[in-house]
């Protein structure tokens, strides 16, 4: 019961390609999942890579700064709730029920805090920056000559006024995005 083959085109050859690498891709990246700090170790290097590179070149602060933005924009979807019980258009969907929100009174259910971006995402979503900007960093076309100081200010204004109004916002809805403090349970612990 062989099913004739059908003839081979350039087009169903190349896709059948891409989609052997696409799994392959997927694969590794699934096996890459249980070694968090081996993950993060890794994109750090690349990030340290790429700044030496910036560096010793003595250019491409555009590139650079457009990754620390992203990077920036990342890290606060990380720390935000999936379900942000300040936004006024869900309000009416979580009195009903069918949005799930974070306990603000004591008397309330518990709720788990669900991030708005997970932390594998969220790894490869840099990783993928980094490996862009590195070699975007090899490109004369993105060597945008700029005054860079002022783009290190900007950057670490934007950081702290985007921070202060993140943690203002944890403060005021009473969530901890992080493990570390909170209490731990065991099996022997009655």
């Amino acid at each position: 019961m062989d099913v004739p083959d059908e003839p081979q085109t350039p087009f169903s050859t190349v896709t059948a390609q891409t989609n052997k690498l696409q799994r392959h891709y997927q694969a590794l990246l699934d096996q890459s999942t249980p070694y968090v700090l081996y993950r993060w170790v890794g994109t750090g290097v690349g990030l340290f890579v790429f700044f030496l590179r910036v560096f010793f070149a003595q250019g491409w602060y555009i590139v650079a700064y457009a990754l620390g933005i992203y990077l920036l924009n990342l890290f606060l979807a990380f720390l935000q709730p999936k379900f942000d019980p300040s936004n006024d258009a869900l309000d009416n969907d979580m009195e009903d029920g069918a949005i799930g929100s974070l306990p603000t009174k004591q008397d309330e259910e518990f709720r788990p805090f669900i991030r708005r971006l997970p932390e594998f995402k969220f790894w490869h979503s840099a990783t993928r920056a980094v490996a862009i900007s590195f070699v975007c960093s090899w490109f004369e076309v993105f060597n945008v000559p700029v005054f860079w100081p002022v783009l290190v200010m900007y950057w670490f204004m934007l950081f702290i006024l985007t921070m202060r109004k993140q943690i203002q916002h944890m403060i005021k809805y009473r969530y901890v995005p992080f493990t570390i403090g909170k209490a731990r349970y065991t099996k022997n612990s009655a």
